[in-house]
């Protein structure tokens, strides 16, 4: 016994004179080595990112010139901030504006909440055929180009053997058809209803996929606590999926202002002028199309910086009260 004290008590003396590990170094250069593989797959990702829309930020420098198509970069006359003294000088920009904000938040509205109640409700249905070929319909609208659907929306409105006026009639609701797409205040209205038949099943599949991730036992320890489906959906499927409607939410906040023109070109016509033109519509009218392109580029710079602060806006504020955040 004596002697095997003895070995051990050495065997310590001789462990504790050796020296200590160093720390095994985890650095981002060490990292990129060990994923070297990962970052050549991404090469081409952030270079088509770079090109397409990093690159074209050069153009911007347009907004602070007097620019001449026929002109070098050094030739050109720079005029500083007078563009955009100019921009918000017009009357006719907040109007724009306008039509822009309320048409933004109209869609958000509706095409943010009527996709979850959608995919909440899809979920529920029992009979998996029915399922799908619900979810099929409704969002193959999504694949058909705008000029299509403007065309269905102008046919069914039409006052001439349109479906909306001809039922309205056959219900006895109104005398006389109604000019629908001749009517400015019924402009929006039209619009939002129109992305949202467009649109509501696509946005619906995300919120699918995130409710398929949600543990079954939790339904089913629901349900032997006597809860009902609807209580299922508040207290379960909801908090679930709070993530990615963050997430989404905050996305579609950033892209409130930048909704496009393709939905309003189409549908507009000379009689909802006011009520359909919006900024970009308005930077094509008034920058490109007359030849101004340094007044158009300077409405798109006031597009991309008022969606970037209120990306940042929208992101702060989640994370602080909600501790959900896309950054």
């Amino acid at each position: 016994m004596e002697t095997l004290t003895k070995k051990s008590a050495s065997a310590n003396r001789g462990s504790d004179s050796q020296p200590p590990l160093k720390p095994r170094r985890n650095g981002v250069w060490d990292r990129m080595k060990q994923q070297k593989y990962l970052y050549l797959m991404s090469l081409p990702f952030v270079a088509w990112v770079f090109v397409f829309n990093y690159l074209p930020l050069w153009g911007w420098t347009m907004a602070f010139q007097n620019y001449k198509p026929a002109r070098s970069f050094g030739e050109q006359d720079w005029v500083g901030f007078k563009h955009f003294v100019e921009l918000f000088s017009d009357d006719r920009f907040y109007l724009v504006l306008r039509n822009t904000l309320a048409m933004s938040l109209m869609g958000l509205v509706v095409g943010f909440i009527v996709p979850i109640f959608f995919a909440i409700l899809l979920n529920e249905m029992k009979g998996m055929f029915f399922k799908r070929a619900v979810q099929t319909v409704s969002y193959l609208p999504h694949f058909v180009s705008w000029v299509v659907v403007a065309g269905i929306i102008t046919k069914m409105l039409s006052t001439d053997g349109g479906i909306i006026n001809d039922l309205l009639i056959g219900l006895n609701i109104i005398d006389q058809p109604i000019q629908f797409m001749a009517k400015g205040n019924l402009f929006w209205y039209i619009v939002t209803a129109s992305d949202m038949w467009k649109e509501t099943g696509w946005n619906a599949i995300i919120y699918l996929a995130a409710i398929t991730g949600i543990d079954q036992e939790l339904y089913e320890a629901s349900r032997v606590d006597g809860a009902n489906r609807f209580r299922q959906m508040w207290h379960i499927t909801l908090p679930g999926i709070r993530t990615t409607i963050s997430v989404l939410f905050i996305m579609s906040i950033g892209h409130l202002i930048s909704i496009g023109f393709e939905k309003q070109f189409l549908l507009q016509n000379s009689l909802v002028l006011d009520y359909s033109e919006v900024l970009d519509l308005y930077a094509l009218n008034y920058g490109l199309n007359m030849g101004r392109f340094s007044y158009g580029t300077a409405i798109g710079i006031f597009n991309s910086v008022v969606s970037i602060i209120l990306l940042f806006t929208a992101n702060g504020l989640f994370k602080k009260f909600t501790k959900e955040s896309i950054m």
